[in-house]
């Protein structure tokens, strides 16, 4: 008996706990990270007219950021804007319009966001066989990354209309140009992080190059390459959004986050919505590509957990 209550008694260990817990901690901490945040905008807001009043001019406030309506409304006026029309005399809700631009911008940062996955992979693989090459080409990569976005996506949009393409081919292409570089990076190191005396050993046995890379080498890479393209997926969404701008593409986030603003003072919570909307569709491409991730490679092998 005595045996059996100090069993009973025993502390369970983490590896006991059910399956579901670690994904429901995380799905915990998540929403208590959400909860802050609202609290603190709340509060900011708050504060802000508690030592100001809600009547003092913007420019004379104390705080940082004018906490009034019109540049922090709150959150429930931003919730409650998503189920109100988007224009007078119209029958679609903000929500759905909302569904319907970021369904439309994640095509285009999808179709990207494989575009320059591919061309990064490419690129690493080359650069991992070729060390003149990753000397003489990799400035010019890292170089390329501090070319503003605003200045390249005019000139893709111009070549993309003498070469007749569609327009939302030169918005994914935009998004290619910023997703490009961190798996071109990433892969390059992952290619590199196996043992040499593993890579002699293959060696040994008469392997040839491109049997080390995909037997050897890819496999070491994934890892850090998933890491890379949970990067890639949200910079894909950021350049699909700020492309469509020139492009004058009407149907994705970018020209709803453009109109909101044109009328930001009449209906600020209109644009905050969009703007959570435009975050959300980062956040869920991020989490397919940690899903895909956690289908591919063992929990010991990802360099996340």
């Amino acid at each position: 008996m005595a045996i059996a209550k100090a069993v009973e008694r025993e502390p369970v260990s983490p590896s006991d706990k059910p399956r579901w817990w670690p994904t429901m901690h995380r799905a915990l901490s998540f929403l208590a990270v959400v909860l802050t945040l609202c609290a603190v905008w709340e509060g900011y807001k708050a504060l802000g007219l508690a030592i100001d009043g809600p009547a003092l001019p913007c420019g004379l406030t104390k705080m940082p950021v004018c906490p009034n309506d019109k540049s922090m409304p709150h959150l429930w006026t931003i919730f409650n804007a998503l189920v109100q029309p988007v224009r007078r005399g119209e029958t679609e809700i903000l929500l759905v319009h909302l569904l319907k631009a970021a369904l439309f911008t994640w095509r285009e940062a999808a179709t990207g966001f494989v575009i320059g996955s591919l061309i990064g992979f490419t690129l690493g693989a080359v650069f991992g066989r070729f060390l003149l090459l990753e000397r003489s080409l990799m400035p010019y990569i890292v170089a390329s990354q501090t070319v503003p976005l605003l200045a390249i996506a005019p000139m893709v949009v111009i070549w993309g209309s003498r070469l007749n393409w569609p327009a939302w081919l030169s918005v994914s292409i935009i998004s290619a140009y910023l997703t490009f570089f961190p798996v071109t990076i990433n892969t390059l190191r992952g290619l590199r992080s196996p043992n040499p005396m593993a890579v002699e050993l293959m060696r040994s046995y008469a392997a040839s190059e491109m049997q080390i890379l995909w037997k050897l080498r890819l496999p070491a890479a994934l890892p850090y390459i998933f890491t890379a393209l949970k990067v890639s997926a949200t910079a894909s969404v950021i350049g699909a959004i700020v492309g469509e701008l020139p492009t004058g593409i009407a149907e994705g986030l970018g020209r709803v986050l453009l109109s909101f603003s044109y009328f930001f003072t009449l209906g600020p919570e209109k644009l905050y919505a969009a703007i959570f909307g435009a975050a959300l569709l980062g956040i869920v491409f991020a989490a397919l590509i940690a899903l895909a991730e956690r289908i591919v490679l063992p929990k010991s092998r990802r360099l996340s957990e």
